[in-house]
């Protein structure tokens, strides 16, 4: 069966988390987003494994329903589904390595509460797992993958966002070279990385050393609205083990939903309190100085990449497969109307276009263009034809500044709006 996963999200428990990432909450806009299995995210944090295993029903393959109890009222009846849950969690682990400082995070995937309560019982020992949905442990990521094993023969632990300057395993500021050097002989117990929001697919393909390895796509969501920004297709049944197998083999495993890596806000190399944003080669040229202040700039993910890499541009592995770079719906329809996306204008035609076609990732990948027309207005059809073909404008995304991404060019608009 074809369906759609977000295996990376955050609860409210989670430092700048929108309350609403409740059970309740992810079951409606999974539906909404049109994703059939969600992470629960954050199952470390003793209040929300709580609330999972109160709200969360096992249904003896590895995944959850939210309980009968919780559910509302459908929101749309056009895209009703039925939604799984997974249980994950993601951690940051900070510590010295090789006469530098790391700080690498990592998502993991369990198969049941009893595993999840095993890892939890290890971690509380070493960090405070109260503090954040996200913990913060002084414990090297390869000793953390240990506890992960131990805890569970089946369980799965992913290299999260693996480019982030910051907090990844590639990462310029705070990462390693090679997973060898990060994992050591544990190395072989690492089956996918996630790209995370500033790469895409074809930049990791740069690196032959990955080519073993499954690139997973997640939208990493601190609110509902978020959820789905990117996400993983699967073709298989619609269970744990089938889920991570795919994940192992990339049997099974379709591709991601992407967003286009520019508008990730660690893309281009840059320093924020100067509004400086630089190529990967202006970083070179300035000798990695920002040339305002003369401070070191963040060098993002595509000057990283382009150092680590051992292939050029455009390299395709045998057996990679597709990607699709999509725009979330409510900030194509934000520009087709020339307003913030947090507007009601947005909302509203954000509802009309999914009571009529169906959940967003139907609108934007499949919705025939003649019916999103007929649904919403000229414009929207043309915007999404674009992003479907990639025609989009972009200024890069740097030093945790989101890149702002253009369809139409001002006279467009209006030329669209008077045809």
């Amino acid at each position: 069966m074809r369906f759609i996963a977000d295996l990376h999200i955050h609860s409210g428990y989670s430092r700048a988390t929108s309350k609403n990432m409740a059970p309740e909450g992810l079951w409606k806009w999974a539906q909404i987003k049109g994703i059939t299995v969600v992470g629960t995210g954050d199952f470390t944090h003793p209040a929300w494994f709580k609330e999972l295993s109160q709200k969360l029903e096992p249904l003896g393959n590895g995944l959850f329903h939210l309980r009968e109890e919780f559910r509302g009222d459908a929101v749309y009846d056009s895209c009703v589904n039925d939604v799984f849950f997974l249980l994950t969690a993601e951690t940051s682990c900070i510590y010295r390595k090789a006469d530098k400082t790391r700080k690498i995070h990592s998502l993991i995937l369990v198969p049941d509460l009893e595993s999840a309560l095993r890892i939890n019982t290890v971690l509380s020992k070493i960090g405070n797992l109260r503090a954040d949905g996200r913990p913060i442990l002084g414990l090297d990521a390869k000793e953390l993958l240990r506890i992960v094993m131990d805890a569970s023969p089946t369980a799965m632990f992913i290299p999260a966002h693996a480019w982030t300057p910051h907090f990844s395993v590639f990462g310029a500021i705070s990462g390693f070279d090679s997973l060898e050097e990060c994992f050591e002989e544990l190395t072989p117990h690492i089956y996918a990385i996630e790209t995370g929001l500033s790469s895409d697919p074809p930049m990791n393909r740069r690196l032959s050393a990955l080519d073993g390895l499954t690139l997973i796509s997640n939208s990493d969501a601190h609110s509902p609205a978020k959820m789905g920004r990117e996400a993983n297709i699967f073709d298989t049944d619609i269970s744990y083990d089938a889920i991570t197998a795919a994940i192992k083999t990339k049997n099974g495993f379709l591709g991601t939903i992407e967003f286009f890596p520019e508008e990730g806000k660690y893309h281009y190399d840059g320093h924020r309190a100067c509004k400086v944003r630089l190529s990967p080669q202006e970083t070179i040229n300035n000798n990695y100085l920002c040339p305002v202040c003369g401070k070191k700039v963040t060098v993002g993910v595509a000057h990283r990449v382009e150092k680590l890499a051992d292939r050029a541009d455009g390299a395709k592995p045998e057996g990679t497969p597709p990607y699709y770079s999509i725009i979330p719906l409510a900030e194509i329809i934000a520009e087709t109307l020339d307003v913030g996306v947090a507007s009601k204008r947005v909302d509203r035609a954000y509802q009309n276009l999914i009571e009529k076609l169906g959940n967003e990732f139907t609108i934007l990948m499949d919705a025939p263009l003649d019916d999103i027309e007929r649904a919403g207005s000229a414009l929207i059809r043309e915007a999404v034809s674009r992003v479907r073909t990639g025609k989009v404008h972009i200024a890069p995304g740097y030093d945790g500044e989101f890149g702002t991404i253009k369809i139409f060019e001002d006279s467009e608009r209006v030329k669209n709006r008077k045809s």
